[in-house]
C-alpha cells in the first residue's frame, strides 16, 4: 500500500498561491513581481480597440517624431496597466477595493520591445475596525530591461484577513504629497511642441487657450461591455478575483477594474483635450463608486493648474478628470462629503500640452 498516495487522496497538497492577506505584509517589505514582459505594437492595438483613444503623440511614429520622439509609445495608461497587473497577484488578489492612488510619475517612455517587470515597497498598514481587514499602503515601480524605473506610483488597497484573530500590525500611515511639484515632473528627452501640427492633432486649442477653474464636458459616452471589460483585465493580467469570479461578490457581479474606468475617460477626454498629449504625473485619485457591466460612462475636466517647462513649446496642466453615470451633472460630492452614487472616478494628473 502507497500510505503516501492515500494521504494525498484525502488531503491534496497544493502547490498553487493564494495570495496575500492582510496579515502577510509587513512595512519595508519589497516584493518583486512576477512575469516580465515584453510589449508590442499589439498593446497598443488591442488598447485602441478597448477604448476610443485618440491622442495623435501614441497613434502616429510620423507625428511622434514631428514632436521630437524617436517613435510612437505605447500609450501612458497601458504602460501603466502592465506594470499594475504585474501587482496584482502579490498586492490585490484578495483586496475588497483599491482605494486611491498618489505620487505617481512617468519617468521615461516605453516603446515596443521594452520589457516591463514590477516592484513594490511596502509603506503603510493599517487594520480596520472591524477586524475582517485592513488597509496595505505600496509603492510600485515599473523597471525596463535596462533596470531604468519608467514609472512609479503609490496606491493603497484594502484587503481581507485570513485570520479575524491574528493581531494587528502597528499602524503605520504614510503621510503623501497632494501633488507631484512641477519641478519633479520628467519631460521626456528630445521633446519638442515647436512645430505641433494642431490640424494633424485634431484640436486647435493649446496651454494658453485653458484657464484655471475651467470645465469641459467631454460630451461622449461609451456602455461599458463585460466581453470588453473581460479582454482588459486577461490583456493586462489583472488576476484579481473581484474582476473574474461572479461568485467572489455577494451581488454575484464582476467588478470593473478600475483601470480600465480610467483609460475610458482618458480616451473620452480626447474631445475637449485632444492636445493634452502625455500624461507625467498622478496626483491622487480615487474610485469614488462601483462601476459594472451596463453602466455607460461619460466624463468631464476641470482645469487645476497650469505651469510652465523648461522644454520648447510645452506647457503643463493639471487636470480633474471625472467619470460619470450622470450627463451633464458636474457635481462630485454631497452635503456629507461623500462621492455622489454617479461619480465613479476622481482623478488629478498632470499633462503636457502645446503651449
Amino acid at each position: 500500500m502507497n500510505v503516501q498516495s492515500e494521504i494525498t487522496k484525502e488531503r491534496p497538497m497544493s502547490k498553487t498561491n493564494a495570495g496575500r492577506f492582510f496579515e502577510d505584509y509587513s512595512v519595508g517589505q519589497v516584493i518583486r513581481h512576477a512575469v516580465p514582459r515584453t510589449v508590442s505594437g499589439g498593446e497598443r492595438a488591442l488598447y485602441h480597440a478597448l477604448y476610443p483613444a485618440r491622442h495623435a503623440l501614441y497613434s502616429s511614429d510620423f507625428f511622434a517624431q514631428s514632436c521630437g520622439l524617436p517613435s510612437s509609445p505605447i500609450d501612458d495608461l497601458a504602460a501603466f496597466h502592465v506594470v499594475f497587473g504585474k501587482t496584482v497577484p502579490d498586492v490585490s488578489l484578495n483586496a475588497v477595493a483599491n482605494l486611491g492612488y498618489a505620487e505617481g510619475r512617468w519617468l521615461a517612455p516605453v516603446y515596443p520591445g521594452d520589457t516591463l517587470r514590477s516592484e513594490s515597497e511596502v509603506i503603510g498598514l493599517k487594520q480596520n475596525s472591524n477586524g475582517k481587514t485592513g488597509v496595505v499602503w505600496v509603492r510600485t515601480r515599473g523597471i525596463n530591461q535596462n533596470d531604468t524605473v519608467v514609472m512609479e506610483y503609490v496606491r493603497w488597497v484594502m484587503v481581507r484577513k485570513r485570520d479575524v484573530d491574528a493581531p494587528a500590525p502597528e499602524t503605520v500611515v504614510p503621510e503623501l504629497s497632494k501633488v507631484v511639484p512641477v519641478e519633479d515632473l520628467v519631460i521626456p528627452k528630445g521633446l519638442d511642441f515647436t512645430d505641433y501640427d494642431f490640424e494633424l492633432a485634431g484640436e486647435p486649442h493649446r496651454w494658453g487657450d485653458y484657464t484655471v477653474g475651467e470645465t469641459i464636458d467631454h460630451v461622449d459616452g461609451v456602455t461599458i461591455e463585460e466581453a470588453e471589460h473581460m479582454m482588459a483585465t486577461r490583456l493586462w493580467q489583472n488576476t484579481a478575483k473581484v474582476h473574474f469570479d461572479a461568485t467572489f461578490r455577494p451581488d454575484g457581479q464582476r467588478l470593473i477594474y478600475g483601470g480600465h474606468v480610467i483609460s475610458m475617460a482618458r480616451a473620452l477626454s480626447f474631445n475637449g483635450l485632444a492636445n493634452a498629449q502625455m500624461i507625467v504625473g498622478l496626483n491622487g485619485g480615487a474610485h469614488a463608486n462601483p462601476c459594472f457591466s451596463g453602466d455607460t460612462v461619460r466624463a468631464w475636466s476641470e482645469v487645476l493648474d497650469k505651469a510652465e517647462t523648461d522644454m520648447s513649446g510645452v506647457g503643463a496642466v493639471r487636470l480633474r478628470l471625472v467619470a460619470t453615470k450622470a450627463a451633464g451633472s458636474f457635481e462630485l460630492k454631497g452635503e456629507d462629503g461623500k462621492y455622489l452614487p454617479h461619480v465613479l472616478l476622481d482623478l488629478d494628473y498632470w499633462a503636457l500640452m502645446p503651449t
